[in-house]
């Protein structure tokens, strides 16, 4: 089966049929094997898995189908190949195929499949998908974000920073600001579950209101940050640059669900955590 190639990608339609695509292959090809696929680890020292492979190979080929104008850009493809998908005229599909391997291999039932549209700078839509809970998100830019059909809406009021859950990465921050936040946090709880793309996407549904990780990757972050931006929440680098949807070296992150949020945020980790 194919779609018209024609079929603007800006509409809810096309969306619609990209969420059918995630979902018919996470369940195919990722529930199946749940906490029973053997991983292996790449060079860089993460984790990948058959489930991996088979859906960027699966979505590849299907989308290729239906849209071979633009060009793919999955994690377990080579670097090369990742680089020159980035320079395409007509956009870039950026795909992780399996968001959280580490929480897959060890039944730990918190990972997703996250797809986007990179184009004219950005992410022009997003698609992540978590098949334990069976939740779909999915973004449009400037048209609105969605769960399982309901549209994500903005804070109608910001918390103070103390009431607050932030989902924090540790590791990856520097020793200082790691440090501070373990021995003095502004926020109330902290949590991280180990799957940035799926992070993104319960902040956008109020689950938390704050996070901040010293480096994910353009996949992970690609679509779930425009599910994010149009939920009303606000992202940027640590040091309060807009992310960049351009470059395959990973990048800092710092989200609030408000701008209030956001500036009590940042001002924190300015003046306090001494992280520069």
């Amino acid at each position: 089966m194919t779609v018209d190639q024609d079929l603007d990608l800006r509409t809810h339609s096309a969306l619609e049929v990209l969420e059918g695509l995630v979902q018919e292959v996470a369940q195919r090809e990722v529930m199946p094997l749940f906490g029973v696929s053997s991983p292996r680890l790449k060079e860089d020292g993460s984790l990948v898995t058959a489930a991996d492979t088979a859906v960027q190979a699966w979505l590849a080929k299907e989308l290729r189908i239906r849209w071979p104008q633009f060009a793919m850009l999955g994690e377990e493809m080579p670097e090369a190949e990742q680089r020159v998908a980035l320079q395409s005229a007509h956009g870039a599909w950026c795909l992780d195929p399996l968001d959280g391997t580490t929480n897959f291999v060890n039944r730990l039932p918190f990972f997703a499949v996250s797809l986007a549209l990179l184009q004219d700078g950005g992410p022009a839509l997003g698609v992540v998908y978590d098949p334990v809970r069976k939740e779909c998100f999915k973004a449009l830019r400037g048209q609105g974000a969605w769960l399982n059909g309901e549209r994500l809406h903005p804070m109608s009021w910001s918390p103070a920073l103390r009431r607050c859950v932030a989902l924090v990465d540790f590791k990856r921050l520097k020793p200082h600001l790691a440090g501070r936040l373990g021995i003095d946090p502004p926020y109330g709880s902290q949590r991280n579950w180990g799957s940035c793309a799926l992070e993104w996407c319960w902040l956008a549904a109020g689950r938390a209101q704050l996070s901040v990780h010293g480096g994910q990757k353009l996949w992970d972050y690609a679509a779930g940050s425009l599910i994010l931006k149009e939920a009303g929440g606000i992202a940027t680098t640590l040091d309060g640059h807009p992310l960049p949807y351009d470059d395959l070296v990973p990048s800092s992150t710092l989200v609030a669900r408000s701008m209030d949020l956001y500036e009590a945020w940042r001002a924190w980790i300015n003046h306090n955590a001494g992280w520069r």
